[in-house]
């Protein structure tokens, strides 16, 4: 069983900033946490063994809404060479 870092966004920070209210329906980054919470991502589960050993990994969620929001907004840069 994977163990994954624990996460809630409607917690409040130090500035009293609830995540999820930031979002604003109907908007390209609403969508794409929508769409991303609503899907199966099972098969991470069954490929990501730390559940004995190692530190708590990052949800595979969230490590989505990241990648695809710089893919699809072109903020994403690679080391030349």
């Amino acid at each position: 069983m994977a163990r994954y870092k624990y996460q809630d966004l409607s917690q409040k920070l130090f500035l009293n900033v609830n995540l999820k209210d930031q979002l604003i329906p109907s908007t390209f980054e609403w969508t794409l946490d929508y769409l991303i919470d609503r899907a199966d991502l099972s098969l991470f589960d069954l490929v990501y063994n730390n559940d004995a050993k190692g530190a708590p990994a990052y949800q595979p969620a969230t490590l989505l809404k990241i990648i695809f929001y710089m893919l699809f907004t072109g903020n994403y840069h690679f080391p030349s060479d």
